[in-house]
């Protein structure tokens, strides 16, 4: 039986209904490869392991045939391969529990594989934003908030700028067609800046009811 673990959401990862003034304009996710290999570093494994691999097959070589030698980096090889494997697990689980959200009012993060917790960034608290992307379109967008609004980085990682740690940048990692998402976001963002607020103000007569006519 298919069973959604957000089947709460009364929208698609928002906690909330929107209301009748805000609509979505765009919606993603991290990909799972992508999360690995930024967040997780799996690049990096994947070289720490070729370089134990070769070392060992590069020691023992002075005392065993080549062919020998090779076979004693083949457990390293595989200790490789298994450790790819559990971290592609973990981004994968953290890229199907994550939607980004972006609507004419705000960015929205749902994020949290274990805990589930949802980050609401209106438009009037982020200052800048920063786009990081690569030759395949994929990349990720960062956003700078004002000086009065601060996350935790340990609490909202791996979904924020890396290495920035005193002032931490929420952002959307590893999606795809980053720069489509980018000018979504800076369209909206320059509208609801620079929408001009209307305060109702009462009618003169509603407001002085006992005001007496000038004769």
């Amino acid at each position: 039986m298919h069973h959604d673990d957000f089947k709460f959401e009364p929208v698609h990862g928002l906690p909330e209904a929107l209301p009748a003034d805000e609509h979505i304009l765009w919606q993603g996710a991290p990909k799972p490869m992508r999360l690995a290999i930024e967040a997780w570093k799996m690049h990096w494994i994947i070289g720490y392991f070729v370089v134990l691999a070769i070392w060992r097959a590069g020691v023992s070589s002075t005392s065993v045939p080549l062919s020998t030698a090779i076979g004693h980096a083949v457990p390293l090889m595989l200790a490789c391969a298994l450790a790819c494997a559990v971290i592609y697990v973990m981004a994968y689980v953290q890229a199907r529990s994550t939607v980004y959200t972006l609507t004419n009012k705000r960015a929205a993060m749902r994020i949290g594989a274990a805990l589930t917790m949802t980050l609401n960034l209106p438009y009037v608290c982020i200052g800048n934003a920063a786009v990081q992307a690569r030759k395949s379109g994929s990349g990720t967008l960062s956003f700078e908030l004002i000086d009065d609004t601060r996350i935790s980085y340990l609490m909202t990682w791996p979904h924020t700028r890396p290495w920035v740690f005193a002032r931490a940048q929420p952002s959307f990692r590893g999606i795809e067609n980053v720069a489509k998402v980018a000018a979504i976001f800076a369209e909206a963002a320059e509208t609801r800046v620079h929408t001009p607020k209307i305060s109702k103000i009462d009618h003169p007569a509603q407001s002085a009811p006992n005001a007496v006519a000038a004769e």
